[in-house]
């Protein structure tokens, strides 16, 4: 690789990551405003244009705030927790196929499993180093829910890889240009939308931050700059997991517009169950996990491989 390739990756990396902040701010706003809506109020709208610049504002005040830290804390985990969480949501994109190529690389399927399984260990530390026993309680449900939830979620992915035959993302472009997953699989599809809900931790399963019941989970210790990191790696995961979406089974097109068109439509899909379904009980998240949907989701993957076989064997 000569120099100039080093420093054109990089520099696409680097626009990449700044492409993914920008529309994390972004998010959030939308987010707001049609919560506001879906409660009939207006969300914000005080800050420039219809409130367009809330977001930088809510960044301002967030990192200009003091930094508080728990007297009994582990300090040096307890902030490199939300550092390294925020890490991982960012290094995630990095498999992410690219306008020109960039990083894609052909085992970019293990990539997104093995990072996405790593922010378990930034869930558990930071509730764990903030020594207080509503964090802990948090983080024991947000990584009991996320570990439960990466099971069918991975298996639910094999039933796709099994169809391409590939670990590579760009391979789902090719294999839909005639027709969608979404059609031939849909039962998998709503199952994985499902999933990736609960492994973002989000409603209708944000179990993390009942607030009712802990407050706000495993990040109640963090104040500042920690608790804006903990926000973005949220919100950064949230916005992944859509264009994942859309790459598996909405026929991804990324030298067109429509793409980023359904990248919104799904991140939009987050917001508007979150605005529309109470939250659900922990004991049936888990028996869903468990009980429902791994189960379905291992027999829909020994199908699909079966049908893969017969016509390897009958076809070829």
């Amino acid at each position: 690789m000569s120099l100039k390739d080093l420093l054109l990756m990089l520099m696409s990396s680097l626009i990449l990551i700044i492409c993914v902040l920008v529309s994390v701010a972004f998010f959030t706003l939308m987010e707001r405003k049609v919560l506001g809506y879906i409660h009939i109020r207006k969300g914000p709208n005080k800050i420039s244009l219809g409130g367009l610049l809330q977001p930088f504002s809510d960044a301002i005040k967030l990192f200009s705030k003091e930094q508080m830290f728990p007297s009994l804390a582990n300090l040096i985990l307890f902030y490199i927790s939300p550092i390294m969480n925020l890490f991982l949501a960012l290094f995630l994109w990095m498999c992410m196929p690219f306008f020109s190529f960039n990083l894609n690389f052909s085992m970019s399927v293990l990539f997104f499993l093995s990072i996405s399984s790593l922010s378990v260990y930034t869930v558990m530390l930071a509730g764990w180093s903030s020594n207080s026993n509503y964090a802990m309680l948090g983080s024991m449900r947000a990584v009991a829910q996320t570990i439960s939830y990466e099971v069918s979620l991975v298996l639910i992915f094999l039933s796709f890889l099994v169809l391409i035959g590939s670990f590579d993302l760009l391979d789902f472009f090719k294999y839909q240009k005639n027709i969608w997953f979404l059609f031939m699989l849909f039962p998998l599809s709503a199952m994985w939308v499902v999933s990736s809900l609960a492994e973002t931790n989000r409603s209708p399963f944000d179990f993390a931050e009942g607030e009712s019941e802990l407050v706000s989970g495993f990040n109640v210790e963090y104040s500042s700059g920690g608790f804006a990191m903990l926000f973005l790696a949220e919100y950064a995961s949230i916005l992944f997991m859509s264009t994942i979406c859309v790459i598996l089974f909405m026929g991804p097109d990324l030298y067109s517009f429509t793409f980023f068109l359904k990248v919104g439509f799904m991140a939009f899909l987050w917001v508007w169950v979150r605005g529309s379904y109470p939250r659900y009980r922990y004991d049936k998240l888990m028996y869903l996990a468990w009980k429902s949907y791994l189960a379905v989701a291992l027999n829909m993957f020994l199908f699909y491989l079966g049908l893969n076989l017969f016509i390897l064997i009958n076809f070829s």
